[in-house]
């Protein structure tokens, strides 16, 4: 897939791919750091349709979850031919009792059978985490396991 990267004289930069419809949707970064989601018009592709501006944190978080989509399918499709395994992503809340905590602390495997395999944190992600990794607020974890192995794992991320 090609990213198309523009200068915007005196704004940032443009970048942005064009999607199999024809729409082209990308980011605005403006030299001030500010980021701006842009979709383009069906009827005219150098037209802009929406533009939406982003925090920081927002483009982080928008970024994480494109970003797991993928992965999820990918583990998804390596696990086809195991049945009784599946993959879910758990979201961190702010009041999760391991939010700040290490994901050794959740001791997630002995207690669930399950296993972690990725963090998404702001736009990246922390493939197959040690037991020192932090556990962060907004954090999507990524989980492999049984179906009573994930219920029991939402169970701990969630707890209070």
């Amino acid at each position: 897939m090609n990213i198309v990267e523009t200068p915007l004289p005196g704004i940032g930069v443009r970048r942005e791919l064009t999607l199999t419809t024809g729409r082209r949707v990308g980011v605005v970064t403006h030299r001030d750091g500010q980021t701006e989601l842009i979709v383009s018009r069906l009827d005219d592709p150098d037209a802009c349709a929406a533009s939406i501006p982003l925090s920081a944190d927002e483009s982080a978080a928008l970024g994480g979850l494109l970003g797991g989509t993928k992965l999820i399918a990918q583990l998804s499709a390596e696990q086809k031919d195991l049945p009784g395994v599946s993959t879910q992503q758990f979201l961190v809340h702010d009041s999760a009792r391991f939010a700040g905590g290490t994901l050794g602390d959740t001791q997630m495997r002995t207690h669930t059978g399950a296993s972690v395999v990725a963090i998404l944190r702001q736009g990246s992600v922390i493939a197959s985490p040690r037991p020192d990794q932090l556990l962060l607020s907004g954090d999507v974890v990524v989980i492999v396991g049984t179906d009573s192995g994930l219920a029991a794992a939402a169970d701990i991320l969630q707890s209070k």
